[in-house]
């Protein structure tokens, strides 16, 4: 297998929605395989955290009841993706025992070499439980080494909305793109900068590019005083994907960005934002808030935060 994507289950609507939108995506795809991970939380003032250091430490009964459980939502989920098309040794399933359900999480995407790590969410303006609420925020803020993907509702999967800007940051995630969609049949890559009405978006400088890209390639292909549009459109290509499925969306002004996103995605029929993610020291700036407010605006949308 090429892409390994972890998908976490809780057994709500919320994880099946995820499971669907996954289904859509790599359905005739045999080179992802999908990993559901099930997370018993240990809960209340007991020892089953110990579990997490001692496995060979008793349970109690009431883990023993939600591992249970967790393991019936896990093959209910792997039915679901098999009736939906995923051959059945595409998939994987694991219940793992944890004090902190976004930690373990966290913690397993970084330790199994995944391409994205996926969960759902409730619509707009609830308060999720599990996974599907605090928990997705808690990961929006701490999972950095792996891509995240947040699927609400109902969300397409062959039409992306790619934000461009001019940044290492956004090229990286045209490359990552491309990547997990080489071998999609039809998916189509729509390239939109949101231009703010006050104030200009921070340029990086072409030698910021070199050290991933290399000097020739920049020299060739940046063009920092149009948002790097060639640029996204060249990796693209290079990645795969053919050039008659990538547009260039007009720019618009725009007095909040993530707004913005959600309303052009929405404009395009586009079922998924992707926005490239500074580096985890930098998060404090405009791009988390871009990303932050995609996320809480988006219905019926993925959004996937990338690099």
């Amino acid at each position: 297998m090429e892409k390994a994507i972890l998908v976490a289950i809780d057994g709500s609507v919320y994880s099946g929605n995820s499971l669907e939108y996954l289904a859509k995506l790599f359905g005739p795809d045999s080179t992802v395989a999908l990993h559901l991970l099930g997370v018993v939380p240990s809960g209340g003032g007991g020892k089953d955290w110990m579990f997490e250091v001692d496995p060979l430490r008793g349970q109690s009964a009431e883990t023993e009841q939600r591992g249970s459980r967790a393991r019936k939502q896990l093959a209910d989920a792997e039915d679901l993706l098999i009736r939906n098309g995923i051959a059945r040794e595409r998939i994987e399933t694991k219940v793992i025992i944890a004090a902190s359900i976004s930690n373990a999480i966290r913690n397993e995407a970084e330790r199994g070499n995944y391409d994205s790590v996926v969960i759902g969410r409730r619509g707009l303006g609830t308060v999720g439980n599990m996974f599907f609420g605090s928990i997705s925020g808690e990961l929006i803020e701490k999972c950095h080494k792996v891509p995240l993907w947040i699927v609400d509702g109902l969300a397409s999967a062959w039409r992306f909305l790619l934000a461009v800007h001019s940044r290492p940051s956004s090229l990286l995630a045209a490359d990552y793109l491309a990547h997990v969609l080489k071998n999609h049949p039809g998916a189509e890559i729509c390239l939109y900068h949101s231009n703010p009405v006050f104030g200009n978006q921070h340029k990086a400088k072409a030698e910021d590019f070199h050290p991933i890209w290399g000097k020739e390639w920049c020299d060739q292909y940046l063009d920092l005083d149009n948002y790097l549009m060639y640029a996204h459109f060249q990796l693209l290509v290079e990645g795969g994907i053919p050039r008659s499925r990538i547009v260039q969306l007009p720019s618009q002004m725009h007095l909040d960005a993530g707004s913005d996103l959600v309303r052009q995605a929405k404009k395009y029929r586009c079922g998924t934002i992707v926005i490239g993610r500074r580096s985890r020291n930098l998060t404090k700036g405009q791009l988390k808030g871009v990303s932050d407010k995609a996320v809480n605006q988006a219905q019926d949308v993925a959004v996937w935060l990338a690099g």
